[in-house]
């Protein structure tokens, strides 16, 4: 493959994972606080990707690597956090509130908290995060490729 296509296949990658977490949340699935934090790197990678193509040197896919990596790394987390290897975020696990007041939590009009670890969807006994995770990995590999193309 050239350089350019293994940016637009890696920025596109972001850009489908991206997509396929809004149509998930279209479904019903609505994403937690660490399930948002995952969807930030992938923005920027097509960002970056859109930079790479129209302002090729190979830093560019350095920083696509880099942002891949970042929402792996997150993927990777919400995962322990989602199987209870490690604490997450208080204001959205366990017994976390988000700052809520009881009344607020009795209240009709009180906004849902979705909790960061509890799964709301798995396959193949991964969660969103964890195919993120992996998805993501492979992406930061195709960057890297290309980073080495130009």
């Amino acid at each position: 493959m050239t350089r350019t296509q293994l940016i637009l296949a890696a920025a596109g990658g972001s850009l489908a994972l991206l997509a396929g977490a809004f149509l998930f949340q279209s479904l019903g699935y609505l994403p937690c606080k660490m399930c948002l934090w995952q969807r930030w790197p992938h923005a920027a990678a097509i960002a970056i990707g859109v930079l790479a193509l129209t302002l090729p040197h190979k830093v560019w896919a350095y920083f696509g690597a880099l942002a891949a990596a970042t929402t792996a790394a997150i993927g990777v987390y919400h995962t322990g956090v989602e199987k209870d290897w490690w604490e997450g975020p208080t204001s959205c696990t366990g017994g976390g509130l988000g700052g809520l007041s009881g009344d607020s939590l009795l209240s009709l009009d009180a906004p849902g908290i979705i909790m960061c670890d509890e799964v709301a969807w798995a396959f193949a006994g991964l969660s969103m995060a964890s195919w993120n995770a992996v998805f993501s990995l492979g992406l930061m590999v195709i960057w890297l490729i290309a980073a080495r193309r130009a």
